[in-house]
């Protein structure tokens, strides 16, 4: 059934069919009722495993898109499904912050889903949000949901990207996959 659905993405996506249903979502509330639910998930995944959330806003600040709900939790829930995925065992970090960039008054949210498991095949890497780039077929990897991400999260007037975290921090372990979205007004 996901195949199916993926392939049916896929064909939106390059048709120019992709619609999207805006509205406001209070970011931080999705996160935490998502994060609930995953905690069950690498209970029964039986990898040792933690899963923290870092919101790093003001108390009274809260972050608020303007955004499809239920593509949004598509993202969120590829890019931890394949942390938990490629993390044996470890820290899953969700990490949500505001950021303005310096050249332009433009606001932003950034998400970045930060894990401490295998990292990114250097092979795979440059071509990583393309269809079909996966090395991880045997555990049950199309190579779609990346390429789908990215694009919803395009659709949405953001950005996604990933890194290895040895290029941030130097310890060899896991990778961040981050996405930004337009703070909404």
């Amino acid at each position: 059934m996901q195949l199916e659905e993926e392939i049916l993405d896929i064909t939106r996506i390059e048709s120019g069919n992709l619609i999207l249903n805006k509205e406001k979502i209070n970011l931080n509330e999705m996160i935490t009722e998502m994060l609930r639910e995953y905690e069950q998930k690498m209970i029964q995944s039986k990898k040792d495993l933690k899963l923290f959330y870092e919101a790093h806003n003001n108390a009274d600040e809260v972050f608020i898109v303007e955004s499809d709900r239920n593509r949004l939790i598509q993202v969120v829930t590829n890019l931890l499904n394949n942390a938990i995925k490629f993390t044996n065992e470890g820290i899953i970090t969700v990490i949500v912050e505001r950021k303005k960039d310096d050249n332009s008054n433009n606001n932003e949210i950034v998400v970045s889903i930060k894990d401490t498991g295998t990292g990114i095949d250097a092979e795979i890497l440059p071509k990583l949000f393309t269809k079909f780039a996966t090395k991880s077929k045997a555990e049950g990897g199309t190579g779609l949901g990346l390429f789908i991400s990215k694009n919803i999260i395009e659709r949405h007037g953001g950005r996604m990207w990933a890194i290895n975290n040895t290029i941030i921090n130097g310890d060899g372990k896991g990778s961040t996959f981050s996405f930004s979205l337009p703070i909404s007004k």
